[in-house]
């Protein structure tokens, strides 16, 4: 790298359009996507920066540092300039770098504070970030809750009451996903269910509810994986929620793990609901984010449209169903592969190595690899709908404008002899 070890914001500033430097800002991904946690008067990140949070150097292993580093672009001859909140972490992370093999390396000396004070220097921000809250804002709504507040903390999984039993955040009531969803196809469940489910768990339409769920190791070994995968549950509910017209869903970024990892604490102490006589909902008063198998079919026509399998790669060329009650392998013809991750149960590709969700700009460069951008028109799909589910509120987040999922997915689509289906790797 140039002799320079140290960046000023000015010079930063000035250089930021040639910069031949990546940009490695180690604060927590809530900075990164736009929560100001340290009272700043904007959040957000330096446009081009890559998010690796300090704390992951000591979470993880040094294979999964440096393979999260890959990940994000960087090569060990890459110029690094390291920039965040606070100087031992740029102390901790020219420590660590150095060991993974990355030696060129400098440093913004007034560090993410000084940047984020002037209003003239650009900012990157998940474009709706409110809706992906962070532990420390969790845990300062729940200390300045009062009686009567119009709120709801709910603990999601799919119909497995231990899951909740065996510890949960304090105030939060557990909501099944079968309440919204229906056993017997998988789809969101009718107007008239929907709106006595939410009654029945308190929520009506400007009730602001914060969701989150436990990823607990799901694997096709066990009877229910789904039980176990608490996380992508709490995704499949903000669908459900907002399909409806819940004003305000927000989901607890890296779920129960993350509050954890932040000193929260969990109870067994159960709390109940507070039915509801009505939501206030014309329900759905979003039906555009829900596509059905008709129009999924039209998406398949259309230059302008596509649907896409968020699925792995072994189910997208017919290696395997996915699901212990799918039997059917294969694919939708001409849908695009959106890569999941591992299995129908992880969403590796979407996420962070802590579970939260990856960077707007990461997830962005993923799709468009497959040629999806926000200019289209897109319906998710996945077997039933969960994976379907995180990645439009991943995009809906990015304020992507014509997301949705097919419902259906392949367990609706395989149910059919008469519609189509590939199997093997597509020319």
């Amino acid at each position: 790298m140039h002799q320079q070890t140290e960046y000023s914001t000015l010079q930063l500033s000035q250089q930021l359009d040639q910069l031949s430097a990546k940009i490695i800002d180690l604060r927590p991904s809530a900075a990164f996507n736009g929560w100001p946690l340290l009272q700043e008067q904007r959040g957000g990140h330096i446009p081009g920066a890559l998010s690796f949070p300090a704390e992951w150097f000591n979470q993880f292993s040094e294979t999964v540092c440096f393979q999260t580093l890959q990940s994000k672009g960087l090569q060990v001859n890459d110029n690094i300039i390291l920039t965040g909140y606070d100087p031992k972490n740029l102390h901790l992370a020219g420590q660590k770098l150095p060991e993974l093999g990355f030696t060129n390396i400098a440093y913004h000396r007034e560090g993410m504070l000084d940047w984020l004070e002037s209003d003239t220097l650009p900012v990157n921000r998940l474009t709706r970030f409110q809706h992906l809250v962070h532990p420390e804002w969790l845990k300062q709504v729940l200390q300045s809750r009062q009686p009567g507040d119009n709120f709801v903390l709910a603990h999601v999984n799919f119909d497995n009451w231990g899951d909740y039993d065996a510890g949960h955040i304090a105030g939060a009531i557990w909501l099944d996903t079968l309440a919204l969803e229906d056993e017997s196809t998988w789809n969101h469940r009718s107007p008239a269910e929907l709106e006595a489910e939410l009654c029945a768990h308190g929520i009506a339409a400007d009730t602001t509810v914060v969701l989150y769920g436990r990823t607990s190791d799901p694997n096709m070994s066990q009877e229910q994986p789904g039980q176990q995968a608490g996380q992508l549950a709490s995704m499949r509910a903000a669908l459900l929620l907002m399909y409806a017209g819940v004003k305000q869903v927000q989901v607890l970024d890296g779920g129960l793990e993350a509050w954890q990892r932040a000193g929260g604490s969990i109870t067994r102490q159960e709390y109940l609901a507070h039915p509801l006589p009505s939501t206030s909902l014309k329900i759905p008063e979003h039906p555009d984010y829900i596509t059905l198998i008709a129009a999924a079919k039209e998406y398949l026509a259309d230059q302008d449209s596509e649907l896409v399998s968020v699925r792995s790669w072994e189910e997208f060329i017919g290696e395997v169903s996915g699901y212990h009650y799918i039997e059917q392998k294969g694919r939708i013809p001409g849908a695009v592969f959106g890569n999941c991750g591992s299995d129908a149960y992880h969403m590796e590709n979407y996420r962070n190595p802590d579970d939260t969700l990856r960077p707007a700009e990461e997830i962005t460069a993923m799709l468009a690899a497959a040629g999806l951008t926000a200019e289209k028109r897109i319906a998710f799909y996945c077997g039933t709908g969960w994976r379907a589910s995180e990645a439009w509120f991943s995009t809906w987040l990015m304020g992507w404008p014509q997301v949705s999922i097919f419902d259906g997915g392949w367990f609706e689509w395989s149910n059919d002899p008469d519609n189509p289906f590939e199997t093997g790797v597509p020319e």
